[in-house]
C-alpha cells in the first residue's frame, strides 16, 4: 500500500511498565488489522526479535513498525519497559506525536509508568490510556482508573501545565492484549457481546481526530533529527529519523550537523566548529509493516531510514546543504551508575575467547555509546581499563552479554553509583532536591562540598507474608517506607525511597526473600544528601588456594563452609571465587583437593559424594554479588568471579 499524503500519518509510541502487554498488543494490532499474518510455527512477541530479548521476556530497544487502517498509516513504536532502557524511551517520543499508555488492570501505575507519562507529558504529546488484563481474576479497573487520573493530575501539576497545554479529558479503553480484543466500556469483561469486534475498537480510535497527524514546521528546507541508528549489509551505515520540515530526495547532497564542543548541536559558520559533514543520500526508506519500502522522496511527517552518511550519532541533524538550521539536540537524563571495564588479565586470559586486547574492547564500547543514547564512556589512567556509565546495573549487564556473545574476554567491577556535589547539581541536570537540601543557602561552602546520591522510588509487591522479610532487608539498606497497602490476593504492595546503591545487590536476594512471587520496580528521582556508608554483601567468599580441577571429594568436604558456585571437574586458579562463605569474612580452601589412596579396605569405608545442585552463573548475579576488591570474569563460555589480588599472602581475609 502507497501512502505520499502526510496527513493521513499517525505517528505513535506504545509506552508501560514492564510486563504490562505492550508487545503483545502490538502482536495483536498487526494481525487484525491484516498487516501481517502469524505463520504456523512463528513464535509470539514479533516485535521482540532479539535474541536476549526472547530469553529475557523483555522488550530491550524500542522498534519502528507500520499499520494500515482505514486508509492510514500509523507508525508505531514498541518502547521498553524496563526503567533502565529510559534512554530509549526519551529517544523513540523525539519521533511521535501521540502516546498510547498502558496500564495492568490489576497492578495499576507503577514507577515506569510514571517516568514514560511525565516524559510524555513534557513534550506535550497526546496521551490516551489503554487498561490491560482486564480479564485477570484480580483485576480492579475502577480503582486503576482512578490512580491513573490522579497521576495525570500530579504531574501536570509538578510540570506546571495550563489548560491549554493538555486535554484533562483523557480517553479510556479497556483490553484484553492477550485475548485480542478491546472496548471503550468500563464493563466489557463482563459483557461477552463486547468483545466480539475484537481490536476494531482501539483501531478506529487510534485514527481517530483524537491522536493529531504529524505536527510540522513551517518551511521547504529539511530538517531531520536523527533519533537511531542501524546497519544494512547492503546499504552500509543507517539513520533514523521523523522529518519535521521539507523533504528528503534520493541523490541530492544534505548537511549532517554533529554535536559541537558546547555540547549543542552545532553550524561551523557560527560558532567555529569543524562539526558538520557533507554526503549524497543513497537511499531512502519508509517502514512498511514489520519491513520496509524503498522511495525517492519522502516529505515531512514521515519517519524515513535514510542512507549514505557515514559516522552520524544520535542526536545529530540533517539540513538541507543551502540552509542550515539544526533542531535542538536530543538530551536524555543523565547515568546514575558506573563500572570499570577492564582486559581480561586472569590466569586463563585467552583460552576462550577472540577479542582480548583494550583497542578492541575501546572500539565496542564506542559503538555502544553511538547507539546507546543513555550510555557513557570513559578511558581511566589504566589504559586497560574503561568507564562505562548507565542508568542501572541491568542496563550495563545486557551491553556485557552482547559483547560476550560477540566472542569478547574481558572483566567488570562493582557497579557503583555517580555522586555529586551541591555545586555540580546545575539547572541542565535531570536532578532533584529534597526540600532540606532545596532549602540550604546556595552560598554556604560547607553544603556545597556535601555529596548527594541518586535515589530511587521503589515499589514491591508482594505476598503478605513476606513484608516483615522485606521490609526488614530494605531497611538494612537504607530504605525509606513512604506507604504500605493491601491489594486482591492477600498481597501487599510498599513505597520505599532508596538510595540507588542499595538496590545494587538485592534483586537477587529479593527472589529469594519472596520465593520468586516478589515483583520489584523503582523509578529515578533524583540526588538527595548521601547516607553514609552500607556494606553491600553480608557474607564473605570462598577463594580458590591454588589452581587444578574441583574435585567431587574436595567440594563435599566443603559444604558446610557455605554455598559453592562450581562443580566438579570446573578448572580453578589461585584467587578464584569458587563459593559464598557462612560468615562474614572470607576464607581461602583447596578446591581441588584429592582423596589420597591406601592399601586397606573395609566395607562400608568409602562415603557417597552427593552434592547438591549448582546454579549456572549469571552476568546479572554475578554483578549484584560481587564487592569492591573483586572482578567478575566474563568469557564466551564461562563467568567466573575473582580477587582483583589473586595471591593469597598478598591480600587479606578481614573484610572492612
Amino acid at each position: 500500500m502507497s501512502l505520499r499524503n502526510y496527513e493521513k500519518i499517525k505517528n505513535i509510541a506504545i509506552v508501560a511498565h514492564v510486563d504490562h502487554g505492550k508487545t503483545t498488543l502490538v502482536d495483536c494490532l498487526l494481525q487484525q488489522s491484516g498487516t501481517y499474518q502469524l505463520k504456523e510455527g512463528t513464535d509470539e512477541r514479533i516485535m521482540d526479535s532479539g535474541e536476549l530479548e526472547r530469553e529475557k521476556g523483555i522488550t530491550i530497544k524500542a522498534k519502528n513498525c507500520a499499520i494500515f487502517w482505514n486508509d492510514t498509516k500509523i507508525n508505531l513504536m514498541d518502547t521498553p519497559g524496563h526503567a533502565d532502557f529510559g534512554g530509549e524511551v526519551e529517544r523513540s517520543l523525539t519521533m511521535v506525536d501521540s502516546v498510547l499508555l498502558l496500564v495492568d488492570a490489576a497492578e495499576g501505575p507503577l514507577p515506569q509508568t510514571r517516568f514514560v507519562l511525565l516524559k510524555a507529558l513534557e513534550r506535550k504529546l497526546r496521551v490516551a490510556v489503554v487498561i490491560n488484563k482486564v480479564d485477570r481474576p484480580d483485576q480492579r479497573t475502577l480503582e486503576v482508573r482512578r490512580e491513573i487520573e490522579d497521576l495525570f493530575l500530579e504531574l501536570a501539576a509538578m510540570l506546571g501545565l495550563a489548560d491549554g497545554d493538555w486535554n484533562l479529558d483523557i480517553p479510556f479503553l479497556y483490553a484484553s492484549a492477550k485475548e485480542g480484543w478491546a472496548s471503550r466500556d468500563v464493563d466489557c469483561y463482563q459483557d461477552l457481546a463486547k468483545r466480539g469486534e475484537k481490536l476494531k475498537p482501539l483501531l478506529d480510535f487510534i485514527v481517530s481526530d483524537f491522536f493529531p497527524s504529524p505536527a510540522i514546521s513551517p518551511g521547504v528546507k529539511l530538517q531531520l533529527l536523527v533519533s537511531n541508528l542501524s546497519y544494512s549489509q547492503y546499504l552500509g551505515p543507517l539513520v533514523i529519523g521523523r522529518i519535521q520540515r521539507g523533504f528528503i530526495r534520493k541523490g541530492d547532497n544534505y548537511v549532517r550537523v554533529g554535536e559541537a564542543k558546547n555540547g549543542k548541536n552545532g553550524n561551523s559558520g557560527n560558532n567555529g566548529n569543524n562539526c558538520n559533514t557533507i554526503f549524497k543520500v543513497s537511499a531512502i526508506k519508509v517502514f512498511d509493516a514489520l519491513g520496509e519500502t524503498e522511495r525517492e522522496q519522502v516529505f515531512a511527517g514521515e519517519i524515513v531510514i535514510v542512507a549514505g552518511l557515514e559516522n552520524a550519532n544520535i542526536g545529530d541533524s540533517i539540513c538541507a546543504s543551502d540552509v542550515v538550521e539544526p533542531l535542538p539536540r536530543l538530551r536524555v537524563d543523565p547515568p546514575t551508575v558506573s563500572v570499570n571495564v577492564s582486559v581480561n588479565t586472569s590466569p586463563f586470559s585467552g583460552k576462550e575467547g577472540n577479542y582480548l586486547t583494550s583497542r578492541q574492547l575501546e572500539e565496542f564500547l564506542k559503538e555502544s555509546i553511538r547507539i546507546n543514547v543513555a550510555l557513557r564512556y570513559e578511558p581511566t589512567d589504566d589504559p586497560k581499563i574503561y568507564t562505562l556509565k548507565g542508568r542501572g546495573e541491568f542496563q550495563l549487564a545486557i551491553v556485557f552479554e552482547e559483547l560476550r556473545r560477540k566472542g569478547y574476554e574481558f572483566m567488570v567491577s562493582r557497579p557503583e553509583v555517580l555522586f555529586k556535589k551541591y555545586s555540580e547539581l546545575g539547572d541542565d541536570q535531570s536532578v532533584a532536591l529534597t526540600t532540606e537540601a532545596s532549602s540550604k543557602d546556595d552560598n554556604s561552602g560547607d553544603d556545597r562540598e556535601k555529596m548527594y546520591e541518586p535515589f530511587e522510588q521503589l515499589v514491591v509487591d508482594i505476598p503478605s507474608k513476606f513484608t516483615g522479610i522485606v521490609t526488614e532487608a530494605l531497611a538494612v539498606r537504607k530504605g525509606q517506607m513512604k506507604n504500605m497497602y493491601s491489594m486482591i490476593g492477600e498481597r501487599t504492595r510498599i513505597d520505599f525511597v532508596i538510595p540507588t546503591r542499595g538496590l545494587i545487590g538485592y534483586r537477587s536476594q529479593f527472589l529469594t526473600d519472596t520465593r520468586g512471587e516478589g515483583l520489584m520496580s523503582s523509578f529515578f528521582l533524583g540526588y538527595f544528601p548521601f547516607l553514609g556508608k552500607m556494606l553491600s554483601r553480608q557474607n564473605g567468599a570462598m577463594i580458590a588456594d591454588r589452581s587444578g580441577k574441583a574435585t567431587p571429594y574436595a567440594l563435599f568436604n566443603l559444604l558446610s563452609n557455605g554455598k559453592q558456585f562450581i562443580r566438579p571437574g570446573d578448572d580453578v586458579y589461585e584467587g578464584m571465587i569458587v563459593g559464598e562463605h557462612t560468615r562474614t569474612n572470607d576464607i581461602n580452601i583447596n578446591a581441588v583437593r584429592e582423596k589420597h589412596l591406601s592399601s586397606v579396605r573395609t566395607a562400608g569405608k568409602d562415603e557417597n559424594v552427593i552434592l547438591p545442585p549448582v546454579r549456572e552463573m549469571s552476568l546479572e548475579f554475578a554483578l549484584d554479588w560481587i564487592e569492591n576488591d573483586e572482578w567478575v570474569e566474563v568469557t564466551p563460555k564461562k563467568i567466573r568471579i575473582r580477587k582483583k589480588i589473586l595471591q593469597q599472602n598478598q591480600r587479606s581475609v578481614i573484610r572492612k
